[in-house]
């Protein structure tokens, strides 16, 4: 490895990842700031892209072709479907689709679109990093599907649908765009989520109160992984 992209969708999800560095040096691009900083002699590009799929893949195109970096790994808060997770839980994907994405009209399922695929996979090799890492801190890691949309979904309704249709443990709004940006270029790439509302609460009341406490957990989890890599 030569260089890696670390990536959040909002401020909050990467200052707790910047916390953890002296010496970083900022570089604008493309109406975003990229943060360069070395890590016991690992290159390191954290940035955050803000919300969103189209976002998401700009800095994740970014970050592997202006800045070079040869693995990515995505660290951030996202909604919990499967009953399983609770606030503040962890997991990584295995595999991650776009809920939004619907041709059905023309007899497609939804989340295809001739040319891709419904699922997009993550690199297994940074999948069993991070189980190995969680086995030693002993952190309970779920490995699952996630959902990506260009909606904060709070519906039931909806977040049924997309459980039922997609089998998805988990809903946020950038994943499966960098997922399938990191596949078109051949970047090993691992995504990462805290949760930080489940299905059974009201969304919009909690989603400010945890994503705090949330984004520190996934980020804490992902430095012991760069670690590892390392």
């Amino acid at each position: 490895m030569t260089k890696l992209a670390i990536m959040g969708a909002m401020e909050e999800e990467i200052e707790p990842l910047l916390a953890h560095f002296k010496d970083v040096n900022t570089v604008e691009f493309a109406n975003n700031k990229y943060y360069e900083v070395n890590y016991n002699g690992l290159d390191i590009v954290i940035a955050y892209s803000k919300i969103g799929k189209v976002f998401a893949s700009l800095t994740a195109a970014t970050m592997i072709e202006k800045f070079g970096c040869d693995t990515l790994l995505f660290s951030g808060v996202a909604g919990g479907i499967n009953p399983e997770l609770k606030i503040g839980d962890l997991i990584i994907a295995d595999k991650l689709c776009q809920h939004d994405l619907d041709i059905t009209a023309f007899g497609h399922p939804h989340g295809f679109v001739p040319g891709g695929s419904v699922y997009v996979e993550t690199s297994k090799e940074l999948r069993e990093v991070a189980k190995k890492v969680a086995k030693q801190n002993n952190l309970k890691v779920l490995e699952g599907t996630i959902a990506t949309g260009d909606q904060f979904v709070h519906s039931n309704e909806k977040k049924e649908f997309i459980e039922t249709t997609f089998k998805a443990d988990a809903l946020e709004m950038e994943g499966a765009s960098v997922a399938v940006v990191c596949d078109a270029l051949n970047v090993p790439c691992f995504i990462l989520r805290a949760i930080s509302d489940t299905a059974d609460m009201d969304a919009g009341f909690d989603f400010d109160e945890f994503l705090k406490s949330s984004a520190v957990e996934s980020a804490n989890y992902l430095i012991k992984i760069v670690d590892e890599i390392k």
